[in-house]
């Protein structure tokens, strides 16, 4: 793994992630009632669970809210959801002050333009596999893996295997 991108994920205190095209696959179905479903992958959870197990909070930043997106973020244990945010930029006071961060310490995760205020304003912003080219273009890592399919686990382990956590992680399920 490249040294810098190394460096920037020990620094990681929070993770802050968009949920459509991050945590899910950015589909959205509506049922005949009109209310939606999204997909989500189980893999993201259990990174999101182990970071969480290893010091590091959770946060789910979206501009659209939705009533499944409260069941999952608990689900995977997150600390926290900020629902229909725009800019999502507007949320880093609270956030801050919250958790106790400084923006350097934050690594948020995005994949679409809604996404590029928040980006550019933490010290490790990564964008999907499968973003948009202003995304990517401001991101310092791309994960090899798409949204809503193994990314956000993909990330979890590096930030572990970074911060010298990821063996203590195994433990837990090598019994």
């Amino acid at each position: 793994m490249d040294e810098r991108i190394v460096a920037l994920a020990k620094k990681v205190k929070l993770l802050l992630l968009d949920v459509d095209g991050v945590l899910t696959d950015g589909r959205i179905v509506y049922d005949s009632r009109g209310h939606d479903m999204k997909f989500f992958d189980v893999h993201d959870g259990l990174g999101a669970y182990m970071l969480k197990k290893a010091g590091i909070d959770v946060v789910l930043i979206t501009a659209k809210g939705s009533r499944c997106i409260k069941p999952r973020a608990r689900d995977m244990r997150v600390s926290a959801v900020f629902a229909d945010i725009f800019p999502k930029s507007d949320t880093l006071p609270k956030i801050l002050k919250r958790f106790n961060v400084k923006e350097e310490e934050l690594c948020f995760v995005g994949d679409d333009l809604v996404d590029l205020s928040l980006m550019k304003r933490v010290g490790f912003p990564i964008a999907v596999f499968n973003a948009v080219p202003e995304i990517k273009q401001a991101a310092s890592y791309i994960s090899l893996r798409q949204g809503g399919r193994g990314a956000v686990r993909e990330i979890a382990e590096l930030i572990l295997k970074a911060q010298g956590k990821w063996d203590k992680i195994l433990k837990i399920y090598d019994v």
